[in-house]
């Protein structure tokens, strides 16, 4: 049986991981398997670190897709894989890896997940959580203040040279690729309900 793959995308601090997460609630745990997009960062420890702290996440040349590809497919054909750990302490993959086993629901989350078309063709379900600007940025500053240990002038830095740009430059446009489009101002219990009920309607057609 073919795994369901989703494909969850949206800015910053849009809220993909509170859809992710009840999405998870209506399913069996042990039947989904989540991956971060983040993970897939491009391994940069041939650079120095002052080099590496120039490099810009928010753009499709930092991740590589080309192996989380491999992955997902190796995924679809039953094998496990040694997915890469991002260490964004040094900005560079960690020397561990974490083993995925093929699960029957595979849910894809990060902000440039729809940007590249193999990926787009691979997943069966593709979601876009909408939020606006003001509100990402603020939920951002208190993020990143509060867990991260950042500056309120570093963050408010990064998002307007690096996030904000970024995002309405590719983060935005992959929306046209959604099948569905959750706005995270309001309650998203039907769209949750909706996409659950298309996720289970999948795995019975794939028996």
């Amino acid at each position: 049986m073919k795994p369901v793959i989703i494909a969850v995308s949206g800015g910053s601090a849009s809220g993909k991981t509170t859809v992710v997460l009840e999405i998870l609630e209506k399913l069996n745990p042990d039947d989904v398997l989540i991956i971060k997009h983040d993970d897939y960062y491009m391994d940069q420890s041939h650079l120095k670190l002052e080099d590496r702290l120039k490099t810009n996440y928010d753009h499709p040349d930092s991740l590589d897709n080309d192996l989380l590809i491999k992955h997902l497919n190796m995924l679809i054909d039953k094998k496990q894989v040694s997915k890469p750990i991002y260490d964004f302490v040094n900005h560079t993959r960690s020397d561990k890896t974490e083993i995925l086993k093929p699960k029957k629901v595979i849910i894809l989350e990060g902000i440039l997940v729809l940007t590249d078309e193999r990926i787009r063709n691979l997943a069966d379900i593709k979601l876009f959580v909408q939020l606006d600007d003001d509100l990402r940025l603020i939920r951002r500053l208190e993020r990143d203040i509060n867990s991260r240990g950042r500056s309120v002038d570093s963050v408010i830095n990064q998002y307007l040279t690096t996030v904000k740009p970024m995002y309405h430059q590719f983060v935005q446009p992959t929306k046209r690729y959604a099948d569905v489009i959750i706005p995270n101002d309001i309650k998203h219990d039907v769209a949750v309900d909706i996409i659950v009920a298309k996720i289970n309607n999948i795995l019975e057609n794939n028996l």
